[in-house]
This record gives C-alpha cells, sequence and structure tokens, in this order.
C-alpha cells in the first residue's frame, strides 16, 4: 500500500508554483528527505526537462518506491538512501529541494545538510527549502509558536529554525539568498543560489 501524507497533498500545488520557476532552468534535482515520494511524483510529471532524485533513510525507500511504479514517466531516478551526516552522493545537481526538514532535524543535522548541499550543488544552481521559519528569533503566528512547542515535545532538538541562522549556514557554503516566499499555512519557501 502506499503511504500518504495529508501535508504532502496539500502543498504539492503551491509549493510547485514556486519550484517551477526557481528549476526552470535545471536538468538534475536532488531531493532531500523525500517523504512518502508523493511531491516527487507531482512535481516530475509537470517538469519533464529535469530528472528528479529523490533520497530517504532506508526505511522509507519502499514507500517511494510504490508511488513510482504507477509513474508513466522516465524522469525520476530510483531513491537512494541519504542521512546527511554520511552519505551523500558522489555526483552533483544544478538544483536541490526539501520539504519540512530542517525542523525535524537536530541542529548539527541541519549544519550537514548545508555542507554536503554546498557540496554537491553546482554553481549557479539553486536550494529551495520549503517549511516554517523563524525571523529575528520570532514566531510568526501563533500556530508556528504551537507547533515549536509540540515539536519540542516529541524531541528537544527539534525545533522550528531562524532565518538567521538559516542564512549563515548558507552564507558559510558559498549560498547566497535569492528568494523568499510567503506560503500558506504560514510557511515559506527560502531559496539559495551557488556562488
Amino acid at each position: 500500500m502506499k503511504p500518504f501524507a495529508e501535508s504532502c497533498e496539500q502543498n504539492k500545488y503551491v509549493i510547485f508554483d514556486v519550484i517551477q520557476q526557481e528549476f526552470a532552468e535545471c536538468s538534475k534535482v536532488l531531493e532531500i528527505g523525500s517523504g512518502t515520494g508523493q511531491h516527487a511524483v507531482h512535481f516530475c510529471q509537470h517538469l519533464l526537462h529535469l530528472t528528479w532524485q529523490p533520497s530517504e533513510q532506508a526505511e522509507n525507500i519502499p514507500g517511494i518506491m510504490e508511488w513510482l511504479k504507477d509513474y508513466p514517466h522516465d524522469n525520476i531516478a530510483n531513491p537512494i538512501e541519504l542521512n546527511v551526516e554520511r552519505d551523500w552522493p558522489q555526483s552533483t545537481f544544478d538544483g536541490v529541494f526539501s520539504a519540512n526538514t530542517s525542523h525535524i532535524m537536530h541542529w548539527p543535522q541541519v549544519i550537514k545538510m548545508f555542507q554536503g548541499i554546498g557540496q554537491v550543488l553546482e554553481p549557479g544552481g539553486v536550494f529551495c527549502l520549503y517549511g516554517p521559519f523563524n525571523y529575528n528569533q520570532k514566531y510568526t503566528s501563533d500556530s508556528n509558536r504551537n507547533f515549536d512547542l509540540w515539536l519540542k515535545e516529541q524531541d528537544p532538538e527539534r525545533g522550528i529554525r531562524d532565518f538567521d541562522d538559516l542564512n549563515e549556514l548558507a552564507i558559510n557554503n558559498q549560498l547566497r539568498i535569492k528568494n523568499d516566499v510567503e506560503m500558506p499555512a504560514n510557511n515559506r519557501i527560502l531559496v539559495w543560489e551557488k556562488s
């Protein structure tokens, strides 16, 4: 049975509206934390000019394969195992996408994610990160505050990250901010470009 995430179903259209522009010139995109695979399948049926590389932890890869069984095109590669702390692919990409990962990862893993992206992203390539973010160490909404409290109840090392902290990691890995797009439900898409 295919895994299903309601949040992916709800946000796939608004995310696509942004990434179709940001990835218009891309040919090979790495997705970090592909989850169920729903995003990959939805995006790629409209982005036939590029090859999408899903990645996940090993236990989630069979679920992604279930989604790919019914996908009629060949522009999604088989998912690869990716632990941001050690398992980065040897190939390079001109686009990287990740949704709802930075607040789930522990901060040292977020650091490693940006370091890895700095290594695999080609000059001129773009990194799109979707999720909730704080600004100036402040929540942008009550719902984000409540969500952050819930995250920390599950795991004290989780939490909504601050834009300035993420941007500092980006700068340290040759990424400069290109776009910051407001999204529904108090989320955003941050877009960095590799220099």
